[in-house]
């Protein structure tokens, strides 16, 4: 499992640097009048703040996860109780019963 980790702190710095790099792109491509030039500079601009915005949710979704876990560490039957009437509402949800 912790194979499937990715590095943020990795991921923050390759987005950081793909922003950047975006902005000189896009300045030079301005200066120089190369509309190409700017596109691509703003295409960079945009994919380096996505990575960061993914490595934040991905922070924030293992964080989440982990204290999931330790809720179901330290109180098993209330988390089986949750599970259960989660389980019975879907259930009434999905499956209404049939009349007749």
């Amino acid at each position: 499992m912790a194979d499937d980790k990715i590095d943020t702190t990795a991921q923050r710095a390759q987005g950081f640097m793909d922003e950047v790099k975006g902005r000189v792109k896009d300045g030079v491509g301005g200066l120089a009048g190369d509309i190409g030039l700017q596109a691509e500079g703003k295409f960079d601009q945009l994919a380096g703040v996505a990575r960061q915005e993914f490595a934040d949710l991905y922070d924030e979704g293992n964080s989440r996860l982990e204290q999931a876990v330790a809720l179901v560490k330290d109180r098993p039957l209330a988390s089986l109780g949750v599970v259960a009437v989660a389980g019975i509402l879907l259930g009434w949800l999905f499956f209404p019963r049939r009349k007749g």
